[in-house]
């Protein structure tokens, strides 16, 4: 370290399982988020005293669709006409070329996708367990920040989605692309999930809030995507195309979030205002 640079140069593998098959830590922090985030919720599901069999069978809808969603949405979002021509690559962890496969593992899960996906998974549990799907989002929403972390530090031992020069003596060189001092803006995100996460836990000690369904699903969508937007502007480019943009794909894409994360609210405000104005009118009249 000079100054305030810190010079980044890890292996984003650990060690070689076989000839062929790397751990990587990208892989291994997407292990320890959702192995993480699964023992909040169960802490959440104790406390309130739900049987541990329904989280578990929530665990498989919702890894799935997190990585589907993750995974369809980067190749669709960011690299559509390469994987379009290559469809066998968006769910295999291989470059296919010339008849020979190369295992590079799945270089692209997109955040906005994997919220999608988890959505979509959530949903069909709900509706196949009839259980109160907002209840069920409320709950995984406190762990979601944290899987966002883990992501994120991931992303920095890959040396990738860096940020943009700093224009001085500090900063994180990502010497396995260049020597210049960028924002290291893996760091920054991973900060801000984590401040999310304690936001989200105190509003979840809230009763008033516990109680009120969709709350804490709104919080999150306005907080963390609020937080991707802004940051966004550190950001370099993940690809080419949005160099001619006002504003880049996740920035594009976190608006919708952070607009139903809005509704949420509102609808909420104006069911308890409405509830209110009731209660009130039946006092009046006795």
């Amino acid at each position: 370290m000079k100054d305030w640079v810190v010079n980044w140069d890890i292996d984003p593998e650990i060690f070689w399982i076989t000839d062929t098959f790397p751990l990587k830590y990208y892989g291994l922090m997407w292990v320890l988020g959702l192995s993480i985030g699964y023992y909040i919720v169960k802490l959440i599901y104790l406390k309130e005293k739900v049987s541990i069999e329904k989280l578990d069978r929530l665990v498989t809808y919702v890894f799935l669709g997190a990585f589907l969603g993750a995974r369809l949405g980067h190749c669709l979002f960011y690299e559509a006409e390469y994987y379009l021509s290559n469809p066998l690559e968006i769910l295999l962890p291989f470059h296919i070329s010339d008849g020979t496969f190369q295992f590079i593992g799945f270089q692209g899960l997109a955040s906005h996708g994997g919220g999608i996906g988890t959505l979509v998974g959530i949903t069909i549990y709900a509706i196949r367990e009839k259980i109160s799907l907002l209840w069920i989002l409320d709950r995984v929403s406190i762990s979601v920040p944290v899987l966002g972390v883990f992501i994120r530090i991931g992303n920095l031992m890959n040396s990738e989605i860096y940020g943009k020069p700093t224009n001085g003596n500090w900063g994180f060189v990502f010497q396995r692309d260049d020597l210049i001092p960028r924002h290291p803006t893996q760091i920054y995100e991973a900060i801000s999930y984590l401040l999310i996460f304690g936001l989200l836990v105190l509003l979840y000690n809230s009763e008033k809030i516990r109680n009120s369904k969709g709350i804490l699903l709104g919080a999150l969508f306005i907080t963390l995507f609020s937080a991707r937007f802004i940051i966004e502007f550190f950001k370099e480019n993940q690809v080419p195309f949005e160099d001619a943009m006002l504003l880049n794909m996740g920035q594009i894409l976190s608006i919708p979030y952070i607009l139903f994360g809005l509704f949420i609210i509102i609808i909420h405000k104006i069911s308890w205002m409405k509830l209110r104005v009731c209660d009130f009118t039946k006092r009046f009249e006795q």
